[in-house]
């Protein structure tokens, strides 16, 4: 059940980020690395332009700082802090680019592409060789008694999973406060029902719960600064590669539909719904 131990990893990720981001959104401020707003976007987002990006440095930083001290004790975690941490740096490199550049694209659609089959394919590699109990999902309202094993069948499904949702926070990004909210909701789930199943595997998720609410102060409205791609494509493949661990994927495959419908009305509106 829940203990001190059981929120530590959420305190130390708290404190990390609310110590690292009030020094790195001034050291952006002064690289210039500002919000570029798409033209054909709602004119309430062209206010935006210019707030500090890539804050999800700070995010990814903290989240693999934490997550390898925790891997060292707790080697099972790996998958999730390496699948977190690889789409975060292929971010890194679409944020960069876009700031270098002065434009609102960064990497091309096949160059992210083919960098984010890499980083699954090495996921899935390290499940099917050292984790094949997680091959296998649990089928919604079965009372965890229904469980597809699927065997060769895992692939495709770990494919479709990772990068099928992989825009899902992308479309939430560049509004106040909403990926970080959307993304929060979703790793305190994970965090509670891994410690309701008596799972050791609520550490990862209690890290990035503790980033979240630490970004979260710096990033409502009026946003101090937003997370880029760097920290979108971290949270996303966070909640896709908690859903592998939890056997939940049905679950998170459905969500992830139903948020990004949401949220890409919320973005065209430009007001939260």
């Amino acid at each position: 059940m829940f203990s001190f131990n059981t929120f530590l990893p959420a305190f130390i990720s708290f404190a990390l980020t609310v110590l690292l981001c009030p020094i790195f959104i001034p050291i952006l401020h002064k690289m210039k690395f500002g919000q570029f707003v798409r033209e054909e976007g709602p004119e309430s987002h062209l206010k935006k332009a210019g707030t500090p990006t890539m804050g999800g440095i700070v995010i990814l930083a903290v989240f693999s700082a934490v997550g390898f001290a925790y891997v060292i004790h707790e080697p099972e975690l790996f998958p999730v802090v390496l699948l977190t941490t690889g789409f975060g740096f292929i971010g890194f490199l679409d944020d960069y680019i876009k700031l270098a550049r002065k434009r609102s694209l960064g990497l091309k659609a096949w160059q992210k592409l083919g960098l984010q089959i890499i980083v699954t394919a090495v996921f899935a590699y390290i499940i099917i060789h050292d984790y094949p109990d997680m091959m296998n999902i649990v089928i919604p309202f079965s009372a965890g008694k229904g469980v597809w094993k699927l065997g060769f069948l895992f692939i495709p499904f770990v494919f479709i999973t990772v990068l099928g949702t992989v825009n899902g926070a992308n479309f939430t990004d560049g509004l106040d406060g909403l990926a970080t909210t959307v993304t929060l909701i979703i790793s305190m789930f994970f965090a509670i029902l891994s410690v309701k199943v008596g799972s050791n595997h609520s550490h990862t998720a209690m890290i990035m719960t503790g980033i979240l609410l630490g970004f979260l102060i710096f990033n409502t409205y009026p946003a101090k600064v937003f997370m880029g791609d760097t920290g979108s494509l971290a949270f996303r493949r966070f909640c896709s590669s908690r859903s592998i661990y939890a056997k939940s994927t049905f679950i998170y495959n459905y969500s992830c539909l139903c948020i990004s419908c949401r949220n890409t009305v919320s973005n065209a509106s430009g007001k939260l719904l």
